[in-house]
């Protein structure tokens, strides 16, 4: 089968940094579906793989992990799915990832695919997705409803992946309002008709973005980007026990600035539930299921910022690259081999 994949981290300007291949077609396991990968999307965890983790020498390592395809046959213990069944998922960092015509994946972190989307517009979303979920639902417990509750939500990178529909989750399935950060026009755009109550520039000092916008302080933050650069404007923008969460991987973050406040601080990280079948795993499958009946019933729409054609070594090279920059919004997919 066709693939896409590394033998070593090297920059993403050599073209060897991703390479077609040819790979044996993987088999799937007792609670495994082998999918027929329709699509893929680009997610930024996809280019901090292949910058620090070497394969084992002459060994060929596989991202991606957004996939939109169609079962084509299913493990003996698999209860949920069925040979034809149009699905989606993020996968699990664990594994071989899903840029290649086969792949092989556990039932429970995947969930039915939309039924309004076409595969690129369904690739676009399981990871964050999931990501901006549980960090909303679970990590920050925020509860769902529209009832006002006088708390504020200040999303650090609302114009990415995750920050794309965790604007979409808050403005539309609770009673947040919703404060987005973009730092050029056309992100700032995009950010406000995703449903965000008010757009300030993560440029500029946020405290004093947030006093121009209204908001004295917040009650919640979703930090998605840069969290050590913005720690010390974060601190100052919580209110007295409000909760801070975070994405990202800051090489040092001194939590000792959150005591004085009593802020809690929480990390989401998608692959948890997959990476050590926690009792729990199955969450994942309902979660996209109902992400699933949300899309098709208009309360939420997909996040696919550019569509970089078909799956290869070259598209997907120009894809790293672009997320490397720091100047893409919502997300890139690619579709078909």
């Amino acid at each position: 089968m066709k693939a896409i994949a590394y033998y070593a981290s090297l920059p993403i300007s050599d073209e060897k940094s991703l390479q077609d291949i040819e790979l044996p077609e993987p088999v799937a396991g007792p609670r495994d579906l082998l999918v027929e990968v329709k699509a893929i999307s680009v997610n930024p965890v996809d280019t901090k793989v292949r910058q620090n983790v070497q394969p084992e020498a002459g060994a060929a390592k596989v991202l991606g992990w957004d996939v939109a395809g169609v079962v084509k046959a299913v493990g003996s213990e698999v209860t949920s799915f069925k040979a034809g069944d149009k699905v989606y998922y993020a996968g699990s960092i664990a594994r071989a990832g899903g840029n290649s015509e086969l792949h092989v994946v556990d039932e429970r972190i995947v969930g039915h695919m939309p039924k309004t989307l076409g595969f690129a517009e369904a690739a676009a979303l399981p990871l964050t997705a999931i990501t901006a979920w549980e960090l909303l639902f679970e990590r920050l417990q925020v509860r769902e409803g529209k009832t006002d509750e006088g708390q504020s939500l200040l999303i650090v990178g609302a114009a990415g992946g995750v920050g794309s529909i965790l604007t979409q989750l808050a403005s539309q399935l609770t009673g947040l309002k919703v404060i987005g950060t973009a730092s050029r026009a056309q992100t700032q755009s995009w950010v406000r008709d995703l449903g965000a109550d008010q757009v300030i520039d993560h440029s500029q000092p946020l405290s004093e973005e947030l006093k121009r916008a209204g908001f004295e302080q917040v009650t919640h933050v979703a930090s998605l980007t840069q969290t050590d650069q913005h720690l010390d404007q974060l601190v100052e923008a919580l209110a007295p026990q409000g909760k801070l969460a975070l994405i990202d991987d800051p090489k040092s973050l001194d939590v000792t600035k959150l005591k004085r406040k009593s802020l809690s601080l929480h990390w989401e990280f998608m692959y948890t539930r997959s990476l050590f079948e926690t009792a729990d795993m199955i969450e994942q499958h309902k979660l996209l299921n109902r992400v699933a009946g949300l899309i098709d019933a208009g309360t939420l729409k997909t996040t696919v910022g550019e569509h970089f054609g078909t799956i290869n070594a070259a598209n997907l090279r120009r894809a790293h690259e672009l997320l490397e920059s720091g100047k893409s919004k919502g997300k890139i997919v690619l579709e078909g081999f």
